[in-house]
């Protein structure tokens, strides 16, 4: 016994003896921070150009989420499966990534449009970061603004605004994305509901039927699963699903 433990103490007792050497042998990179004066202006704006940068990279899923029609899109395919009782099927990751792609695919005039008037004229250095911020606004806007409901616009704008406004250049942003959300988030439980019923129909008649037959203890969603997963193969749910999502952004 005392020769097995001697034995399996062995490699502790030669890293012990080579760790000082293998310490050595690495070297460890330092990393500084500090902060230097500037030697022109033009490296004070660099530094707060890439700090606007970070910080609007940080804040991107923010943006995607309440400017454009992904909220729409991922509550809508959470319904479906909610409704279809397959718990985690389709996954979690496959229904964010299509919201995603299909989010691309609504989005892409919206896209082009800032692209073609303030992305590129600012990388060419035709006009300042201002203008083509202002510039890229305005397409977002002109989206949400054909989204958005007049009941939710006029509630947040009565809130937030002093004065009626009398058109939409009047309405500022700051209200105009909550409203805009809000419409969203209507809408999807709108077409949420509207893809529960078929599903409760079907739990509703395999309930019943189980009852009359006295089997009680038996589970209704274990017997309704298959038969609501065959409707939903049989109508190209998923086909019809998209196509409504396509539809509503027209």
């Amino acid at each position: 016994m005392k020769r097995l433990i001697a034995f399996c103490q062995l490699p502790l007792i030669v890293l012990l003896v080579l760790l000082p050497d293998l310490c050595a042998a690495i070297s460890v990179p330092t990393i500084t921070f500090g902060v230097d004066e500037a030697e022109s202006p033009q490296q004070v704006s660099g530094a707060l150009q890439v700090l606007f940068l970070l910080t609007i990279l940080s804040i991107a899923p923010a943006i995607v989420l309440m400017t454009t029609c992904f909220t729409r899109i991922v509550i809508v395919l959470g319904f479906v499966r909610q409704a279809m009782g397959t718990q985690n099927m389709p996954p979690t990751q496959v229904l964010i990534g299509l919201a995603l792609f299909l989010s691309f695919f609504i989005m892409s005039p919206v896209i082009n449009t800032v692209n073609e008037r303030a992305l590129q004229p600012y990388l060419d250095e035709t006009i300042s970061q201002q203008e083509a911020f202002n510039v890229a606004l305005e397409p977002i806007r002109q989206f949400m603004f054909s989204q958005v409901d007049e009941s939710e616009l006029m509630l947040l704008a009565d809130i937030t605004l002093t004065d009626e406004p009398l058109d939409q250049t009047e309405i500022p942003t700051m209200t105009l994305i909550p409203a805009f959300m809000l419409s969203e988030l209507k809408k999807a439980f709108q077409m949420g509901f509207m893809i529960y019923i078929p599903f409760l129909v079907i739990d509703m008649i395999v309930a019943s039927i189980l009852m009359s037959m006295g089997m009680m203890m038996l589970p209704p969603v274990i017997i309704s699963m298959p038969f609501k997963l065959l409707l939903f193969v049989l109508v190209d749910g998923w086909s019809l699903v998209v196509g409504s999502l396509l539809k509503s952004f027209s």
